[in-house]
């Protein structure tokens, strides 16, 4: 018995009486075909098992219909999301998705440039690991079209879509001092990279807004597992070890952390130290991450527009497909949602409910 012949266009044409011309226009989603006809197309496509012969259709164009993604830690909830929303716009446009892990390192994003290069992808989407770029203007000069997301490289002057970092720590601190806390301490991630610095420069912005100085010592970078396995989340446990001798002498009014694991890993310690969250503490978190509603002190975040930076950054780079490659690059940042919880009071309502609930007899 010979292997099963492949369903062709020309099958397709044959059995609806049209032309292989109009079918593949039909196919193509293309405006000259009317809606009638080309749901019969994709009606008798379907009935035949029909596949587009994607390597036919790339020598015709003169196009891989790829595009790269390269991501440094899929185990961060912001990149998994990330992933998935770039996935679904790269197959809304006809293009597959070459994905490509780092691990925040320099090195493995070397062979992933070179993959890139050998798969002549038709461009990519980037979160860089912010150590070199020279691999990376190897890229752009192969005439491979980058848009690098929630990181830049502003030497290379290529397109970026981002979050605001700045401005999402920035309304985190003034949420907390429009609360009255005026001894406010920030714990980040200890990495090299400008979504953290970001964060910082939001929170001094705040506090100087509000008259309030600012330390060295209200600012500490807490020591990551992620040093050693990069493919690791952070740890709540991290930031639980790190303030149990940043608290022995004392606590501040509140504690803004990079992450929401972070603020785990605290609260757990503030509870062992008979410390009252938030009334003895406001925590804020940093992501939104699923379980930070159903905290027993639900926290409060911010959220990021991970889907959004993710669509976003496809559409720039079809644009940058289809334009002029000299069109000045784009730097686009999208403003994250600071999603208010019981871990800094809460909507007024829940702020009363917890204040009854104390005054009322035991």
């Amino acid at each position: 018995m010979g292997e099963a012949r492949r369903p062709t266009l020309r099958d397709i044409a044959s059995a609806l009486g049209l032309s292989v011309n109009t079918v593949s226009r039909a196919l193509g989603d293309k405006d000259s075909v009317s809606a009638r006809t080309r749901a019969a197309v994709q009606a008798e496509a379907a009935r035949i098992g029909y596949v587009p012969n994607t390597l036919a259709r790339s020598l015709v164009l003169g196009s891989a219909m790829t595009l790269g993604l390269v991501i440094t830690n899929p185990s961060n909830p912001f990149y998994a999301q990330l992933i998935s929303s770039i996935e679904l716009r790269v197959r809304a446009q006809g293009y597959s998705l070459l994905l490509l892990v780092t691990d925040e390192s320099a090195e493995n994003e070397q062979r992933a440039t070179e993959a890139l290069l050998r798969s002549a992808v038709d461009g990519a989407v980037v979160v860089p690991v912010q150590a070199e770029w020279d691999h990376w203007r190897r890229v752009r000069d192969a005439g491979i079209p980058l848009v690098f997301v929630n990181r830049d490289v502003p030497e290379l002057d290529c397109d970026m879509v981002g979050v605001d970092n700045e401005r999402g720590a920035y309304e985190a601190t003034s949420h907390l001092i429009a609360g009255g806390a005026r001894k406010l301490l920030v714990l980040e991630e200890d990495l090299p990279i400008t979504t953290t610095a970001d964060r910082v420069i939001g929170f001094r912005r705040a506090m100087a807004d509000a008259g309030l100085p600012v330390s060295d010592d209200q600012v500490r970078a807490v020591p990551t597992k992620r040093y050693d396995s990069l493919t690791l989340p952070w740890q709540p446990e991290e930031a639980y070890r790190f303030a149990q001798t940043l608290l022995a002498d004392g606590h501040p009014d509140a504690i803004i952390t990079g992450n929401d694991y972070f603020a785990l890993g605290l609260l757990r310690l503030l509870a062992e130290q008979g410390l009252d969250v938030p009334g003895d503490v406001a925590i804020t978190g940093y992501g939104d991450h699923p379980y930070a509603a159903y905290l027993q002190t639900p926290l409060t975040t911010v959220r990021l527009p991970a889907a959004e930076v993710g669509s976003t950054a496809v559409d720039l780079l079809m644009q940058r497909l289809k334009s002029d490659a000299s069109e000045r690059p784009r730097k686009t940042l999208i403003r994250p949602e600071l999603v208010i919880r019981a871990s800094t009071g809460g909507p007024p309502a829940l702020t009363k409910r917890r204040e009854h609930s104390r005054s009322a007899p035991g």
